[in-house]
């Protein structure tokens, strides 16, 4: 029998944030200034890509709180998410 043993991962996830009316560039600089974020603006509407990387479960929790603290974000809707194991 063979044993797969995976120390460490990487969640990474992806967005769609929805910003209170008139609040995208708020958003997009408060996102912007949390380092496990990276902001990608729709050109055409009042929407964010937000891709997110952690380097384990408990700063993904730590992340996940901060997001939800934010009081310009509307509405945050997961697209995508997964784990990648860390390289070394």
């Amino acid at each position: 029998m063979f044993a797969i043993k995976f120390n460490s991962f990487m969640p990474i996830k992806s967005y769609l944030a929805h910003p209170h009316e008139g609040k995208k560039q708020e958003l997009i600089q408060v996102l912007s200034n949390i380092p496990e974020c990276e902001v990608i603006p729709a050109e055409n509407k009042e929407i964010l890509i937000l891709i997110t990387e952690t380097e384990d479960k408990a700063k993904e929790n730590i992340l996940q709180e901060q997001l939800e603290a934010i009081d310009c974000l509307k509405l945050l809707a997961m697209v995508s998410g997964f784990n990648s194991p860390k390289k070394n």
